[in-house]
């Protein structure tokens, strides 16, 4: 039992969750041989094996199985005593791993990481942009420690952080830019421009038209805003973006944008992270470099609309 290393331990961690030595390696960001040297060192101080290595797939032996979430456990307490020591030291430092929505992830991540690392140079961060529903669960399990996203997701174990508010804006083709802008409900029955299931964004455009349990007759989905957005000028329909995508998704598409007056949809863009951490005080001044940023941003875009 001599020997054993947390190296070792987190390589094994990872070798569990990607079941393939190669995508393992890249997600520890070390050479498929080296993981490979590595696990079969925790093997051999084990005495047993923990894998069964086949040709395209690599699967835990019954024992592997069995301490691959006591591994989880040692690492995230591991984990834990660092954020306590860190916590101490006060100072935002070390790694900071977050996770960012991506109908937020490309109009603010740049200036986010560049204003962040200006701020804090000692700060080592780890960026993924994924759906909603993926962000909460590695928050809540400790692969993530934030996540930037739309409130409120109303989970007892998280802390939000409320940081601005953006508008949603129509996208139509310029020849109907002259028309006026359709209420929510008779927007329902157009043919309204979805992103697929699993993203936030479309689940609030729905509810905005008053369509959460359905969809409109005639509605087409995308798998990105920049998609939806070359579909309008296509003439295949309309789409509501928020209003940060706007110069980006727009540049190159002929379409026009409309802005509600009446009922203006909007979203609050948040930060999230798990109460109790020790780092919290950290994530909060974090948070409010964010908000600068959104904020920095609407008023810029508005001030030239």
């Amino acid at each position: 039992m001599a020997n054993i290393s947390l190296k070792q331990l987190r390589y094994f961690e990872a070798l569990a969750e990607h079941a393939h030595f190669g995508r393992a390696a890249d997600a520890c960001a070390i050479s498929q041989p080296a993981l490979s040297m590595q696990i079969k060192e925790l093997e051999e101080s084990l005495g047993t094996d923990l894998v069964e290595r086949g040709a395209k797939q690599v699967r835990l032996t019954r024992f592997g199985a069995e301490i691959a979430p006591n591994v989880r456990e040692i690492l995230k307490s591991v984990e834990e005593l660092q954020n306590l020591a860190r916590a101490e030291q006060e100072a935002v430092a070390g790694q900071f791993r977050i996770g960012i929505i991506p109908t937020i992830a490309p109009y603010l991540l740049p200036s986010i990481v560049g204003q962040l690392l200006a701020a804090y140079p000692d700060l080592d961060m780890h960026l993924r942009e994924t759906q909603t529903a993926t962000l909460l669960s590695d928050v809540e399990d400790g692969s993530l420690d934030a996540a930037i996203l739309a409130l409120p997701v109303s989970e007892p174990h998280l802390v939000e952080a409320p940081l601005f508010e953006e508008a949603f804006v129509l996208v139509r083709t310029p020849e109907d830019a002259a028309l006026p802008v359709p209420s929510a409900e008779v927007l329902g029955k157009m043919r309204l421009l979805l992103l697929e299931e699993g993203h936030c964004f479309r689940d609030q455009a729905l509810t905005f038209c008053g369509l959460r349990t359905g969809l409109p007759r005639d509605s087409l989905e995308g798998s990105s805003l920049s998609t939806l957005v070359q579909m309008v000028a296509l003439g295949l329909g309309v789409t509501l973006i928020p209003e940060l995508a706007v110069p980006i998704e727009t540049r190159s598409a002929d379409v026009s944008i409309a802005r509600f007056e009446d009922r203006v949809p909007m979203r609050q863009v948040g930060m999230v992270w798990r109460k109790g951490h020790p780092l919290s005080a950290q994530f909060q001044e974090i948070g409010e470099v964010v908000q600068r940023v959104g904020l920095d941003a609407l008023a810029q875009m508005r001030s030239t609309a």
